[in-house]
């Protein structure tokens, strides 16, 4: 079960857009991770080239916590909105929730429920 302090460390990071840094420091080797019901993206090493992907295609990324996370036993759930600015300045937001599953203060699996016609699928 994860603490209080280290949900909020981790939370804070992606706040700061430390994307790459907070899968880096809390995730374990071979964490998964869903894009709603798509089939998951498995390691940790997967998991950093794929979010290195998704920042050199945006201009910027912004996260924010919309409310607490709530923590129950292995399992956290957030909700974010995350803003992605691409290259000609065009924003796109996303209000997601992601579903978690810790072993100890490290992140197993994640899965991210939201309405991809919010990014213009």
């Amino acid at each position: 079960m994860p603490s209080r302090d280290v949900v909020e460390a981790f939370a804070k990071r992606l706040e700061n857009g430390e994307f790459v840094e907070a899968i880096e420091q809390y995730y374990t080797s071979d964490a998964a991770t869903y894009e709603n019901n798509a089939a998951p993206t498995v390691g940790r090493d997967k998991l950093v080239a794929k979010e290195r992907g998704v920042l050199a295609a945006s201009r910027e990324v912004k996260a924010v916590r919309i409310g607490p996370s709530l923590i129950e036993g292995d399992h956290v759930a957030t909700r974010w909105r995350f803003s992605f600015t691409n290259a000609e300045g065009v924003v796109r937001t996303l209000d997601e929730i992601a579903w978690q599953t810790w072993r100890g203060d490290q992140l197993i699996e994640e899965r991210f429920y939201y309405d991809p016609k919010q990014l213009g699928r």
